[in-house]
């Protein structure tokens, strides 16, 4: 059987495809100052598959030559009092958790540096970050002689100096190797054994849950339940410490530390959890189609009536949704407080990427926002610009 239909998680055969979109942006987070470079965007095709043997999820169609995280790549959300908030309470709990204070942290696919730039402001801490789609012009003041950067992917070659604390935020799922991966990560443990790893991914069932189609896109080619990512951990050589659910339970939180390699599972474990879970995934198949048709009912309608609608959140929320409804001038355009993004286009569609003071002269009629943990920020933003649109949460 060829690599591609074998969970890359734990090498089981017999994986079970449930969901497909033929046509997806590659990249849902790119920076595109041109429209028609937006919409002629390379595609790919989403051909999801659950392992009934370990609850992995995989993209099996994914083809990692079409990922460019470069210098064009953007998905900061450091621009939101409620996420900022959200960030801090995690620092905190970290801090507080693994003794941090005066200590090094290494964050692997740290973006612009913002979280890790936090942490070690708040644990009086030294950081090191890697990320290709690091930018040295964009670093914040707090990381000047805090935080050091490599620009490039981290790898089993790397040889970082003495660390306490390894974290991983929303970047597993974007890669498919996974369980190469965190061998990897578990492989630079083995000269620093009392440190503790952190990482964070989305929670699949939650997306399962709610026929969350708009979270399904070709940038995130790997989906975890708790219990597979657990799993995946101990399997690596970690013992798992904490996992638990943030931000609004989108969020998957492991916290674990070095243990035996290779750990056994113990027969039958997790049975029961992977069969809940191959019903859920049977109920997302068999009603997802009704909520892509309803979405598109609704769309319709807002244009046969006139209603000037667009959506709040660019990124990959919003390219999911909209590439996998087929959105075209339904929507007028998208808003997001992320400066970097205005003036662009998204990517895949071509949709104008507005900031929020571009409002009062659109007049909305409907703001569809992209992630319900921004609702009241959002509702306080409107109405400060006078604005009381109608507010259609996903």
């Amino acid at each position: 059987m060829p690599r591609a239909l074998r969970c890359q998680a734990c090498d089981a055969s017999g994986l079970r495809e449930f969901y497909r979109v033929e046509r997806v942006p590659v990249h849902s987070n790119l920076l595109l100052a041109d429209r028609e470079a937006a919409l002629a965007q390379p595609m790919g095709e989403l051909r999801l598959a659950l392992c009934t043997a370990c609850g992995f999820v995989q993209n099996v169609a994914y083809d990692p030559r079409l990922q460019d995280y470069s210098e064009s790549y953007e998905d900061a959300q450091a621009f939101s009092p409620r996420f900022l908030a959200f960030q801090d309470e995690l620092i905190q709990g970290l801090i507080a958790r693994h003794r941090l204070r005066g200590s090094r942290v290494l964050e692997i696919g740290c973006g612009r540096g913002d979280f890790l730039a936090r942490l070690c402001e708040l644990a009086d801490a030294k950081g090191l970050g890697y990320d290709p789609a690091f930018r040295a012009s964009e670093v914040s003041e707090r990381a000047v002689g805090r935080v050091e950067f490599v620009r490039r992917p981290f790898s089993a070659a790397e040889d970082p100096p003495d660390f306490d604390l390894l974290c991983c935020r929303h970047t597993l799922e974007h890669v498919a190797a996974v369980r190469e991966f965190v061998e990897t990560v578990r492989g630079n443990l083995d000269d620093h054994k009392q440190a503790a790893v952190y990482f964070e991914v989305p929670d699949l069932e939650r997306i399962l849950e709610e026929e969350a189609f708009w979270d399904l896109y070709y940038e995130h080619c790997s989906y975890f339940t708790s219990g597979a990512l657990a799993r995946l951990f101990e399997r690596c050589g970690f013992e798992v410490l904490r996992l638990e659910k943030g931000f609004e339970a989108q969020y998957l939180m492991l916290e674990a530390r070095a243990a035996a390699r290779g750990g056994a599972e113990a027969a039958g474990k997790g049975a029961e959890e992977l069969r809940g879970l191959a019903d859920l995934v049977a109920r997302f198949q068999a009603r997802v189609g009704e909520r892509l048709a309803a979405w598109r009912r609704q769309l319709a309608a807002w244009q046969r009536e006139g209603r000037r609608v667009v959506l709040w959140g660019a990124g990959s929320k919003a390219s999911g949704f909209l590439t996998t409804l087929g959105v075209g001038d339904e929507v007028a355009a998208i808003v997001d407080i992320n400066p970097r993004k205005q003036g662009m286009f998204q990517s895949g569609t071509g949709h104008p990427i507005l900031a929020p003071a571009a409002l009062p002269a659109l007049r909305p009629d409907v703001v569809v926002v992209m992630n319900p943990a921004y609702r009241d920020e959002i509702r306080r933003d409107l109405s400060a610009m006078g604005l009381a649109p109608r507010i259609e949460c996903l």
